[in-house]
């Protein structure tokens, strides 16, 4: 525990701020969740300070900040700094950093992988207080940084907190504050290390096409025909557990429920009679000795009364009633889902099996809903039931939710409780039957809670308020869905199990830019071929990613930017290979693929968003199609764009290319295709029993196609 002096040894205290005291809440100037015990918030004088009340994504991990950790003669100055960015509330420029006030969980990240490590190396400079602190002493921190090969996105996070400490000198005691000149005279981090380090790049792997393709099917198949035998036996799970001992002593209710002489029998009875009308099995279990006996806490547990009735004058009826012992105790009903015709399971489902089945279910909910809305983890993990609505008049499903990334006030802070969208995302109807199957799963105003089973509540003492499931705790799950399947099929000796990409484990933070990369590069393939989506372009990319706050859209761009590259990649090395290229766009097209090799060649995007602005680029403006390259040219296109034409990424409408555009040039590999499809032609021509009107349509093309493939063959022979 760290005791400061007292205020006045501190001197003036400048405006907006407070000297924070022994006794000073540690989250004074921020908001907090309403179920906050105030209470129990940690005081400047603790040595851990518990930040979770001011963190409202229900989602995240328990945040605390250990000072223990600090070096004890920075330690005192290290909590003045640190409380002054948790609660001054003005917004401070630092270079490297954003202009707006520090999100809580910001200011923990900064701390365990920035601060930590400068207040160390300081102390181990003997350094007692940061007004000792030189020029000279920062410039052998960068040689150490550069010594100690700290990887380079380290370095930035390090030298940027030095950076944020200088920008916080002026809010601090005078002994807490760094000398007055800016460190390293202000220059420029990537002018301070070699290299350069591009934070904002998207590192996160998609998944590979064959891998999301197994678990979308699986997860549409637990969905549509699997939830109902899960949902049934889970209810029926939880009402059994419920008439349990444990089930009880959870519920706070100790009392065994008692019965009058002879009331009992009756209950017996009926349940006996409906074993045999139904033919069905004792509940069973095995002993230790491998034993088959009747499970009587499964029978207590169905007749809501004591296991202690194994012992008494009724339960001779079970002995009596001559009824078969089964393996195991079943819950729910005869399955019904099926599997390719056949049901999904061998038998019933038994009572233990329900929690993680359910487990399952809800992961193959989070796994078509993540990846068919292009919705962050964080806004899935936050969904609440009643967020599915359904409009008439346009036919949408539509799902509204909170979002936290890029939820700002009019200061450009943080808005720490999130805002609802403005519009909803627009998703198709599998999603809702998703939702729908969750809102019946479990009672819980989150979709996916950290405990499904109610009984199951949070720890004594456990410092993490929020209920929903965390990032690493979806990442277990999706392994585990995947670990399921694939033991499922080697089972029944099925193909389709759900292949390793290669690519590291799956995350929840995969979907998103997994969508991307399907809507721009399979745009027909397998979103339409797994739920017969239907959508066109324009309302797949706005439909799934929502407006231009959402940031899908940057993702998107980011992929069309890929994927424009490595098309002018392979339009460079063909033509230097001396390919030819026909048509009236063919001087336009030869222009446009080699200034973009000179102007884009070796480019890096510090921003997703970037991609978005260059995509406008006149240069990148080539659309490969089948047999016919569009040079796109908004102005004189035929064909009716996808997008308004001045919008970065408008896109020609293949399906409505019209054959005298002046946008089209036809390269080799564009012939390739064209004398493909002129042979498919002449058969058909060439048949006597083909329909007239059918001949006369294939023979007016087959002409068309000839004449273009004469055209272009003249071309490339008078070069």
């Amino acid at each position: 525990m760290t005791t400061p002096a007292p205020l006045d040894v501190w001197g003036e205290i400048p405006e907006g701020t407070q000297w924070p005291g022994p006794e000073t809440l540690v989250l004074l100037n921020r908001d907090l969740r309403p179920e906050t015990d105030r209470s129990r918030l940690s005081r400047f004088r603790d040595d851990r300070w518990d930040v979770n009340a001011a963190i409202f994504e229900d989602h995240y991990p328990s945040t605390t900040l250990n000072f223990a950790a600090i070096p004890a003669e920075l330690r005192l100055a290290a909590k003045f700094y640190v409380w002054q960015l948790l609660n001054y509330t003005e917004s401070r420029r630092v270079r490297g950093a954003r202009g707006q006030r520090s999100a809580v969980v910001t200011i923990a990240r900064a701390f365990t992988n920035g601060l930590q490590f400068v207040l160390e190396w300081l102390a181990a400079q003997e350094v007692t207080q940061f007004c000792q602190v030189t020029q000279d002493l920062l410039d052998n921190y960068l040689v150490a940084l550069k010594d100690e090969e700290v990887p380079l996105a380290s370095c930035y996070r390090r030298i940027t907190e030095v950076r944020r400490l200088w920008g916080y000198r002026d809010i601090l005691p005078p002994p807490m504050r760094l000398p007055d000149a800016p460190p390293w005279a202000g220059e420029d981090t990537q002018d301070l290390l070699p290299g350069r380090h591009v934070d904002r790049q998207n590192r996160t792997r998609r998944i590979g096409e064959p891998t999301m393709q197994m678990l979308l099917l699986w997860s549409i198949r637990f969905v549509e025909d699997f939830s109902e035998d899960i949902l049934i036996a889970h209810a029926e799970r939880l009402m059994l557990h419920a008439n349990t001992t444990d089930g009880r002593r959870r519920a706070g209710n100790n009392r065994q429920p008692r019965y009058r002489s002879g009331e009992l029998r009756p209950k017996l009875i009926a349940y006996l009679e409906n074993l045999r009308e139904s033919g069905e099995a004792l509940p069973g279990t095995r002993t230790v000795t491998g034993e088959l006996v009747v499970s009587w806490r499964h029978v207590a547990a169905t007749l809501n009364c004591a296991e202690s009735v194994r012992h008494t004058t009724t339960a001779r009826l079970v002995e009596e009633s001559c009824l078969p012992i089964s393996e195991f105790a079943y819950v729910g009903r005869p399955v019904s889902g099926l599997l390719d015709g056949l049901p999904w399971r061998p038998d019933r489902i038994h009572y233990d099996e329900p929690p993680r089945l359910a487990r399952l279910l809800s992961t193959a909910c989070f796994i078509i809903i993540a990846y068919l809305s292009g919705a962050r983890v964080g806004e899935v993990l936050n969904l609440r039931r009643g967020c599915i609505t359904h409009h008439a008049d346009t036919g949408l499903w539509l799902m509204e939710g909170l979002y936290f990334k890029g939820a700002a006030d009019k200061d450009g802070s943080k808005i720490p409780e999130g805002e609802f969208r403005h519009d909803p995302w627009v998703v198709v109807e599998i999603v809702a039957r998703a939702v729908g199957v969750l809102e019946r799963l479990h009672p819980s105003p989150l979709l996916f809670p950290t405990r499904i089973e109610a009984y199951l509540k949070r720890p004594q003492g456990g410092k993490r308020l929020g209920e929903a499931r965390q990032d690493g705790d979806i990442n277990k799950d999706l392994a585990a869905f995947v670990t399921w399947v694939n033991t499922e099929c080697e089972r029944r000796g099925r193909a389709d199990r759900i292949p390793d990409d290669g690519r590291g484990r799956l995350k929840g933070s995969r979907f998103r830019r997994t969508l991307a990369w399907f809507i721009r590069r399979r745009p027909r393939g397998l979103v339409a071929a797994s739920i017969q989506y239907g959508h066109a372009h324009t309302r797949m990319l706005q439909g799934y990613a929502g407006t231009y706050e959402s940031g899908f859209p940057d993702e998107y761009a980011f992929e069309d930017w890929l994927h424009r590259l490595e098309c002018l990649a392979d339009d460079e090395q063909a033509l230097t290979d001396g390919e030819h290229v026909s048509g009236p766009a063919a001087d336009t097209y030869r222009y446009r693929v080699n200034a973009a090799s000179r102007e884009f060649g070796g480019r890096v995007l510090t921003k997703e968003r970037h991609a978005r602005d260059l995509l406008g680029n006149t240069l990148l403006q080539i659309h490969h199609g089948e047999g016919m390259t569009c040079v796109l040219n908004p102005a004189t296109a035929a064909c009716q764009l996808r997008g308004d034409a001045d919008d970065p990424q408008v896109t020609p409408d293949h399906d409505d290319c019209r054959p005298k555009c002046v946008n089209l040039a036809r390269t080799d590999r564009d012939i390739e295709y064209v004398k493909r499809r002129a042979a498919e032609l002449a058969e058909i021509v060439a048949d006597p029993l083909a329909p007239p009107v059918r001949h006369e349509r294939e023979r007016h093309e087959l002409g068309r196609l000839k004449t273009i493939i004469e055209a272009h063959e003249r071309g490339a022979a008078g070069r």
